[in-house]
């Protein structure tokens, strides 16, 4: 039996785009480098974060 006279609402449009980014992170992680941040610079930080984002739009 729920707890809750009303239910919550819950804004479905918002909710896929959330899912989608948290996926997104997600898989960016799994690259050891941007997970171990060993990257000198953050100019070669950010090429290598967009790098990875072209390998996994590309996938």
């Amino acid at each position: 039996m729920p707890q809750r006279t009303s239910p919550v609402k819950i804004d479905l449009e918002m909710y896929k785009w959330r899912h989608l980014i948290e996926n997104f992170f997600c898989k960016l992680k799994e690259f050891k480098r941007i997970a171990m941040r060993a990257c000198k610079t953050d100019q070669s930080f950010s090429a290598l974060i967009q790098l990875c984002s072209a390998v996994i739009n590309s996938r």
